[in-house]
C-alpha cells in the first residue's frame, strides 16, 4: 500500500506521525511525504485564539502552506491512503478535497477545544467555534487516530465507531541514545539525576515538580529543567531555594535523547486537569526508551501502560514526588530495578513497528467504512 504522510506537521517537534509513519514502512508499506511545516507551535497557535486579531497571520501563512501543499500532491504517485499528521484540524479539510476517492487517516490525538481548555482559555464563544472545528475535522477523515482509551471515550459518539488507539510510542534516536549508557547498579555516592523537559503547561503539572524539588534542597538528588512555557515562572520560583536545579530554556530536538539518556529518572507529567487525567506524555516513552526511571502521575492510563514500570506519585502531589525521589536517590537497587523494567517495555511495546499495530488491524476495514461514511 502506498501511504502519503499529508499536512503541515512538525515532525521535530511533534514527533508522533513520524513513528507511525515508520511503522508503516516496517510493516512493508511504501510511504511518501506532502508536508509544509506550518512554522507555528502549539503555544504561538493558542496565543491567536486569546488574540483574535492574530488569526488573518495564521490563515495567510496556511493559505501559502496549502498551496505548496497540492503542487506537491499533484507531482506525487496516487497514494492507496492518506494520513493527516498531528494538529491537522485543518489540514485534513484540504486532504479530503485533494483526494476524494482516497481513505484519510486523521491523527487527532486531542481536539482543540481540549487544548485551549488545558491552558485556560475557555470562554463560551470560543469553545463553540473549536468544538466546530473539531467536529469539521473529524468528519472529514475515514479512520480517526488517538492514543488512549480515554480519549476515545472522550469522542463524540457518531465518531468512536471510526477511531482506533494507537500509543504514543518513541522514535528510534530514543532507542539508539540508551545504547552507550550503563544500567548497571551503582553503590557510590553520586547524586541522583532527574531531569524533567516541556512546555510548561497545566497539563504538565510544573509547578508539582518545583515544590518538591524546594524540598529536596540539600538531598542527593540534582535536576535539570529543560523548556520553557506557561507555568515556567511559577515553576522557577517554587524551586528557587534548590542550588542544584539548572535550568535549560531550549534543548535541539536532536540532541535532547542524548541529554536525556545521561539522567537516572525521567519525570513526566503531574497536572491534575482532566486533559492531565486521559493522556499518556511523549516524554514517558522517550525516557523509557532512553533507559531512564520514569516517576509520573498515578492516572488510569500511565497506569495501565507502564503497570509495574514506573514509579507513581498521586497528581498535584509534590510530598509525594519528593518523596519518590528522595527513595530512588537512597535505594540504588531500587533505581536499576526502575530503570529495567521501563527500558524493557519500551523495547517491548513502545516502537513505531509495535504501536502502530492496532492501526494496521483496521486498515483492511477502511474502504468498507468509508462508504458507509460518505
Amino acid at each position: 500500500m502506498r501511504v502519503t504522510v499529508f499536512g503541515t506537521y512538525d515532525a521535530k517537534a511533534h514527533p508522533r506521525v513520524a513513528i507511525i509513519a515508520d511503522g508503516l514502512r516496517a510493516h512493508g508499506h511504501e510511504v511518501q511525504e506532502c508536508n509544509a511545516p506550518l512554522g507555528l507551535d502549539t503555544a504561538t497557535r493558542v496565543a491567536i485564539l486569546a488574540q483574535p486579531w492574530r488569526v488573518p497571520v495564521l490563515l495567510g501563512t496556511l493559505a501559502r502552506r496549502w498551496l505548496a501543499l497540492a503542487r506537491a500532491a499533484r507531482r506525487q504517485p496516487r497514494p492507496d491512503l492518506v494520513l493527516v499528521g498531528y494538529l491537522g484540524h485543518f489540514d485534513v479539510r484540504l486532504a479530503r478535497r485533494l483526494f476524494r476517492r482516497t481513505p484519510i487517516v486523521l491523527d487527532h490525538l486531542i481536539g482543540a477545544s481540549d487544548t485551549a481548555r488545558d491552558r485556560q482559555l475557555s470562554g463560551r464563544i470560543r469553545q463553540v467555534l473549536l468544538r466546530a472545528i473539531d467536529s469539521g475535522a473529524l468528519r472529514s477523515a475515514d479512520l480517526i487516530v488517538v492514543d488512549t482509551e480515554e480519549h476515545l471515550d472522550a469522542l463524540p459518539p457518531r465518531h468512536r465507531e471510526r477511531a482506533v488507539v494507537v500509543a504514543v510510542g518513541a522514535p528510534r534516536a530514543w532507542f539508539d541514545a540508551a545504547v552507550n549508557v550503563d544500567l548497571g547498579e551503582s553503590s557510590g555516592p553520586s547524586p541522583l539525576r532527574v531531569l524533567f523537559f516541556g512546555l510548561y503547561t497545566p497539563l504538565q503539572g510544573a509547578p508539582v515538580i518545583g515544590h518538591a524539588l524546594a524540598q529536596l534542597a540539600g538531598a542527593p538528588v540534582e535536576a535539570t529543567m529543560v523548556g520553557e512555557g506557561q507555568d515556567g515562572p511559577e515553576t522557577r520560583q517554587a524551586a528557587a531555594t534548590n542550588p542544584a536545579v539548572r535550568w535549560l530554556d531550549w534543548v535541539a530536538p536532536d540532541e535532547l535523547p542524548s541529554l536525556v539518556a545521561r539522567h537516572d529518572v525521567c519525570l513526566g507529567i503531574f497536572g491534575t486537569g482532566p486533559k492531565a487525567l486521559r493522556v499518556v506524555p511523549n516524554k514517558v516513552f522517550q525516557g523509557a526508551a532512553a533507559g531512564c526511571a520514569i516517576v509520573t502521575s498515578d492516572t488510569p492510563p500511565q497506569r495501565r501502560l507502564l503497570g509495574d514500570a514506573a514509579v507513581f506519585v498521586p497528581p498535584g502531589d509534590p510530598d509525594a514526588l519528593a518523596a519518590a525521589l528522595l527513595r530512588l536517590a537512597e535505594d540504588r537497587a531500587e533505581l536499576h530495578r526502575a530503570r529495567e523494567a521501563a527500558r524493557s517495555l519500551a523495547l517491548g511495546s513502545f516502537a513505531a513497528e509495535q504501536i502502530v499495530t492496532p492501526l494496521i488491524k483496521r486498515l483492511d476495514e477502511l474502504p468498507a467504512r468509508k462508504r458507509a461514511a460518505t
